[in-house]
């Protein structure tokens, strides 16, 4: 897809040398799933997100997460016009197609679960009334997994609403050089320009969910989600509504690889950013947990 791969390569000329990070960014846009950026401070996550948000079209909206944070800080709130003797909404940065939650985990549970709702339905709940969200929406969220003073630790149902994670790690020295010179980075970010309109995007995400799925590569994916759930060390495994994501975002690689049809390498490619986050396990890592349902699944061929 033209317009997507403008996009991956525009995030490319931001955050240098994290090629991974920036398709799981296309990959959640395209798949119309929300993206979890976990990983230590200072190495691009907000960046990430904050390039990610210019590429696409629509409006952006960026929330700072602190134990403070309100569910009315995110949502919005109802307030009495006396002239017009009436309650008006006013709408908070969720209502936004692109929304950054900078430091997800420093919202206290309270504020975590209006959020859910918003990732999930697609809609907030104000004063007892619904209210949609403009579409396509997309949640992208920052965390620092290391940290634990003045955090709140996400819950698994709060964690199984993120389609896809991806962390970026230190980069090698030659791009740490660049980025000391003023190469890529925030100096890069100023010249990131919309890569498609909303209209656009959205009919990027039907074009993806028109995609082919074999009902071998559909049975391979249900599988990978199965083997997660029985091993040593795992309490909680890949959720149907994982198995799902995976198929998706399964489809958004396909679309990205120029084909209209999922093959077993995209389910493969793609499970650990899919799957990895949602797994609880003791003794145990949960992208052991995805390698060792990848081995034990035997793919369909052909």
């Amino acid at each position: 897809m033209r317009l997507a791969a403008a996009m991956a390569g525009q995030l490319s000329s931001v955050l240098l040398g994290a090629d991974h990070s920036v398709m799981g960014a296309v990959l959640a846009v395209l798949s119309g799933t929300h993206l979890l950026i976990e990983d230590v401070p200072g190495v691009g996550k907000t960046l990430l997100a904050k390039a990610l948000a210019a590429s696409v079209g629509g409006s952006f909206a960026r929330v700072q997460g602190h134990p403070d944070l309100l569910p009315s800080d995110i949502t919005g709130v109802s307030i009495y016009n006396p002239e017009g003797r009436s309650w008006e909404l006013v709408k908070g940065p969720v209502f936004a197609n692109v929304v950054l939650v900078d430091e997800l985990n420093r919202t206290p549970p309270r504020t975590q679960a209006a959020l859910l709702e918003a990732m999930a339905e697609h809609q907030v709940t104000i004063d007892g009334s619904a209210h949609r969200l403009p579409a396509p929406n997309i949640v992208v969220a920052t965390q620092n997994p290391l940290s634990e003073l003045g955090t709140f630790p996400l819950v698994e149902s709060q964690l199984d609403r993120f389609g896809i994670s991806t962390t970026i790690g230190y980069p090698q020295i030659e791009i740490e050089v660049d980025l000391a010179t003023d190469h890529g980075g925030e100096r890069q970010l100023a010249t990131v320009e919309a890569k498609m309109d909303v209209r656009e995007w959205a009919e990027a995400q039907e074009a993806v969910k028109s995609v082919r799925v074999a009902g071998g590569v559909a049975r391979y994916a249900v599988t990978i989600c199965r083997e997660t759930r029985s091993q040593v060390g795992v309490m909680l495994g890949a959720s149907p509504r994982a198995v799902i994501t995976l198929v998706r975002v399964a489809q958004a690689n396909a679309v990205m690889a120029g084909r209209d049809y999922v093959v077993p390498d995209d389910v493969k490619s793609v499970a650990q950013a899919v799957l990895k986050h949602r797994i609880m396990t003791e003794g145990i890592t949960g992208r052991d947990v995805v390698r060792n349902a990848l081995v034990a699944a035997s793919a369909p061929r052909p």
